[in-house]
């Protein structure tokens, strides 16, 4: 009797036991599956809600990496960036020597400070119609490419003017005795830049990279325009004897959401070899990447 009771007391004891460990089976269970249906749904709420909102909304709660903001993107191997802009300021470096004949010839009593530029009224503005970045090496090495135009704008301090001798179709410059509120002359191009471009961080929309190469620009248009008291506003269409063809050195480096831009020509951008003026420009590019 007591072994029959010993026996029934051992079988409850395991009934017990194992009826704790399906209950508690039970419940890790159904917390897990809560846990899960709350893990999808905090993840799709998530991905419908920025940095800051989700940080506004839920401080105590931190956000994965992988939905901080939305700078991630997921590459792909051939990106279209349509309607670039850059905004910055040309210059040239003057090489010119004033005291030879060739000089005297296309600025007669010429010298470097008939050239003087406005620093800070020298613009650049150039319009890129689309830009392409084609993956090279796992997106880190890609090349670029494009298509656009470069409005280079010289301001120049003196009543310099551009001439042309109606008889031997030459240019030359000449001071004027004119004051001029505004001397301008406008040199645009055609361009098409191509460029090796490294990018450190391909996951990031704005990352970080730098970019070198070379471009070509042809000649479209240039003209010299002038605002004075006794004439008013002038403008006058010309080639100025400028080279028709430009080619430049450039580069571009991407700090997060800033681009900056800079190019340098390898040559006088005048035909005459009075004249060695060798443009250069920088600037902020305002681009996705």
């Amino acid at each position: 009797m007591k072994k029959v009771l010993t026996i029934l007391a051992l079988l409850c004891v395991g009934v017990k036991g194992f009826s704790q460990q399906d209950s508690t089976m039970k419940k890790k269970d159904t917390v897990n599956t809560h846990m899960h249906r709350w893990e999808r749904m905090m993840e799709k709420h998530m991905k419908m809600m920025d940095s800051a909102e989700w940080a506004e909304k839920y401080p105590h709660w931190p956000m994965p990496p992988h939905h901080w903001g939305n700078n991630h993107v997921k590459p792909s191997n051939l990106s279209t960036n349509w309607l670039i802009v850059d905004l910055g300021f040309t210059n040239y470096t003057d090489k010119t020597n004033y005291s030879t004949a060739t000089a005297q010839a296309f600025a007669p009593g010429g010298n470097s400070n008939w050239f003087n530029l406005k620093n800070n009224k020298s613009v650049d503005v150039n319009i890129w119609l689309f830009m392409q970045r084609l993956n090279v090496v796992k997106h880190v090495v890609n090349l670029k490419y494009g298509l656009g135009i470069e409005l280079n704008n010289y301001r120049y301090q003196d009543n310099i003017v551009f001439l042309t001798n109606p008889s031997t179709q030459a240019t030359y410059v000449v001071q004027d005795t004119i004051s001029f509120s505004k001397n301008k002359m406008a040199a645009n191009y055609v361009t098409v830049p191509l460029m090796i471009n490294f990018n450190f961080t391909p996951q990031l929309r704005e990352g970080f990279g730098i970019s070198v190469g070379i471009s070509a620009g042809y000649l479209y248009d240039a003209h010299q325009k002038t605002i004075s008291s006794e004439f008013g506003k002038q403008k006058t269409h010309d080639d100025f004897d400028l080279n028709p063809w430009k080619l430049s050195w450039i580069a571009e480096a991407q700090l997060g959401p800033v681009i900056l831009y800079g190019s340098l020509a390898t040559k006088s951008m005048f035909n005459s070899q009075g004249l060695d003026q060798v443009p250069y420009t920088f600037g902020i590019r305002l681009s996705k990447w």
